[in-house]
């Protein structure tokens, strides 16, 4: 049987998922813990193990590997634009959407404590931002100039005013930067291009970063590490949602990813306004949107999660709790690898989630707001207004696990209590089970219409 080897080096578990390529149907899937501090290959050799003796009863013969990654940290970078709202916001979407982790957003001109500070994160990628085509271009030229003079190895991606980049290439060539100028993210006001940057940091990542690392022994495996893991869930979601030439796609959706350490969200719509006399301000959306909660986490944020929900929020889930809720999330954050086994220890869990979906989704979703003005009162609506999106998939162990994820999907619905945010009302809900939404992400790259039928087949329907 010709196959294809999925893998998937995530920051816990390495998972290895193995498919049928002719009839679309997956052979197996195994994990084992990963490994990347010794050595990554450790890990994806006892998962390929664990693989071996499931189907050693079939003739199984692997054509093509592919991988992608989020081990040792993933992708992680800072990004820099010159109004917060603005170029900031602009190269933070394209960051996220990339598949990253963003360690801080600057925004005017660096100062040197800054610098410091950038240096002390160790980010893996600068994306650098600022201005509109043919407006100001002071500020991400003395940016530059500061980057190229006190932090030489860290590439850099140029995504601002195409007016200075003559003028940030010379500085960069002669101070040996690594670097790649590409279409600004903000060309006109309020008006999002994030596609070139998110290619060019893809492109980094497989070339760069994978080696940096510790990886390349992975590299030698396969058949390129493709992407990092969350941009391969977002890209599954597009295939999904948009369909390929010769599939359909099923519609907007968005899909909630609980974490140890942080909940993301993805959403594939346009998320104009659906109600009548709606004013739509602000900077414009993705219609591919990530955004990542580092404080909505099940183990290693479990203790900022309860500082930025507090105590009564997490017992409107679980109101019975006899836990001291500080208590067990400060021993969660330092017993990352807790499996729950009690009744007690699931519903603490589960109010976890619960909270963390409620939280993520209203920071994600659009929000409506009351303006007043001479004319009287208007509604505006700043962010992508939600309402109708046709699915919501859950994704990461908490939901995969879990007796109810209807319950803790739920959690993230419109609520009348808070009407402001335009979450969904009444959508389908479905579970990734298999936890397939990232390798079909990656194969799809390869085999679209292959990769959407499969993610059609083996999303499960909760309803």
């Amino acid at each position: 049987m010709d196959a294809l080897l999925l893998i998937d080096f995530g920051s816990t578990y390495t998972k290895l998922t193995a498919v049928d390529i002719e009839n679309e149907e997956i052979i197996c899937s195994t994990k084992a813990l990963t490994t990347v501090e010794s050595d990554i290959m450790i890990g994806f050799e006892n998962a390929y193990k664990i693989m071996q003796e499931k189907y050693k009863d079939k003739e199984v013969k692997f054509n093509e590997i592919l991988a992608c990654s989020s081990a040792a940290g993933g992708l992680k970078m800072v990004a820099i634009g010159l109004v917060p709202d603005l170029t900031a916001e602009a190269a933070k979407r394209a960051a996220l959407g990339a598949g990253s982790r963003i360690l801080e957003v600057y925004s005017h001109h660096l100062t040197l404590r800054e610098v410091r500070d950038i240096l002390q994160k160790k980010p893996d990628i600068i994306l650098l931002a600022g201005g509109t085509d043919g407006g100001d271009k002071d500020c991400i030229i003395h940016n530059a100039k500061m980057i190229a003079m006190n932090i030489k190895d860290v590439p850099v991606v140029v995504a601002g005013n195409k007016s200075a980049s003559d003028e940030i290439e010379e500085v960069f060539e002669k101070q040996g930067v690594y670097y790649r100028i590409v279409d600004n993210v903000m060309p006109k006001l309020n008006v999002l291009n994030v596609e070139p940057a998110r290619e060019a940091i893809r492109e980094i990542f497989m070339n760069k970063i994978v080696e940096a690392k510790g990886m390349s022994g992975a590299e030698e495996l396969i058949n390129g590490i493709l992407m990092p893991t969350p941009a391969a869930v977002l890209n599954a979601a597009k295939i999904l949602a948009d369909g390929t030439d010769q599939e359909d796609g099923i519609g907007d959706l968005i899909v909630v990813d609980i974490g140890g350490a942080t909940t993301d969200i993805h959403s594939i719509a346009e998320g104009e306004p659906t109600k009548a006399g709606v004013m739509l301000t602000g900077l414009q959306e993705p219609y591919e949107k990530r955004t990542v909660e580092g404080d909505l986490g099940m183990r290693v944020s479990a203790e900022s999660l309860w500082q930025a929900v507090a105590t009564r929020k997490i017992k409107k889930f679980a109101p019975d709790l006899k836990y001291n809720i500080e208590e067990r999330c400060h021993y969660l954050a330092q017993n990352v690898s807790e499996v729950p086994k009690t009744y007690e220890e699931i519903e603490f869990d589960e109010a976890l989630s619960m909270v963390a979906t409620e939280v993520a989704m209203e920071r994600h979703v659009g929000k409506i707001e009351d303006v007043y003005t001479p004319m009287g009162k208007i509604y505006s609506q700043t962010g992508k207004d939600l309402l109708n999106t046709k699915y919501l998939i859950g994704t990461g162990g908490v939901l995969v696990h879990s007796k109810n994820p209807e319950k803790i999907l739920k959690a993230g619905l419109y609520s009348k209590d808070n009407p402001k945010y335009l979450k969904p009302i009444e959508p389908k809900l479905l579970i990734d089970k298999n936890y397939i939404l990232s390798v079909m992400g990656l194969m799809a790259v390869k085999y679209p219409d292959k990769a959407i039928r499969i993610l059609k087949k083996y999303l499960i329907n909760l309803q």
